[in-house]
């Protein structure tokens, strides 16, 4: 396959810049390097969850990626429960459309739990501290962004829109899939939805 078109539905305008970066890093390491091209369609995670929302993303994604591509769905979770959460919005994208290659996931609970569980690798970079350490439960913690912000030096603060992007493309991953399962299940999806895109072009090829 010479190219691989992912369209990445996000909440925010952090993740925007920071979920093609993290992308890249997984296509590198599927063999994949230079290959993946990433379409980011931004959408508040409350939008999604209303009746007929989250299907009329997924087609626009649809007409982004062709044949060739699939689309990953990866937003907060918060405070819900991923176990109950990213079942039922799956359901819901393959009752509208049960051919497209979906991968979901739910940063349990923000994507920056991925740094704070990885904060050893991050540490120096961005205004924080040189000797930061990571949080022993980071998906426990309500409030990453905040978290981050208090290690940083006074009148300094976290700001998703610049600070993400350039962590996601630091951050240790192996260090995250140790701390946070969700992370781990982010790559497994990767890994998933590569082979649904195979499997799909091998049945309808372009």
């Amino acid at each position: 396959m010479s190219l691989l078109n992912i369209a990445a539905i996000v909440e925010g305008d952090g993740e925007v810049g920071a979920v093609p970066v993290l992308l890249r890093r997984h296509a590198e390491l599927l063999g994949l390097g230079g290959r993946v091209k990433i379409h980011p369609i931004r959408q508040p995670a409350s939008r999604l969850l209303r009746p007929g929302e989250l299907e009329r993303v997924v087609e626009l994604a649809a007409r982004k990626v062709g044949v060739t591509g699939g689309i990953l769905v990866l937003i907060d979770c918060e405070d819900q429960c991923p176990a109950r959460l990213g079942p039922e919005l799956l359901g819901r994208i393959r009752r509208a459309r049960d051919d497209l290659p979906v991968s979901m996931v739910l940063a349990h609970r923000e994507f920056e739990a991925w740094f704070v569980g990885s904060a050893e690798s991050i540490a120096g970079r961005r205004d924080l501290p040189p000797d930061l350490r990571s949080h022993p439960a980071p998906e426990s913690v309500r409030g990453c962004k905040e978290w981050l912000s208090q290690q940083m030096p006074r009148g300094r603060s976290y700001d998703a829109f610049r600070d993400q992007p350039a962590l996601a493309a630091v951050f240790d991953m192996d260090r995250a899939k140790q701390a946070c399962p969700s992370f781990d299940k982010c790559h497994r999806e990767m890994i998933a939805l590569r082979e649904k895109v195979d499997r799909r072009v091998a049945m309808d090829p372009v």
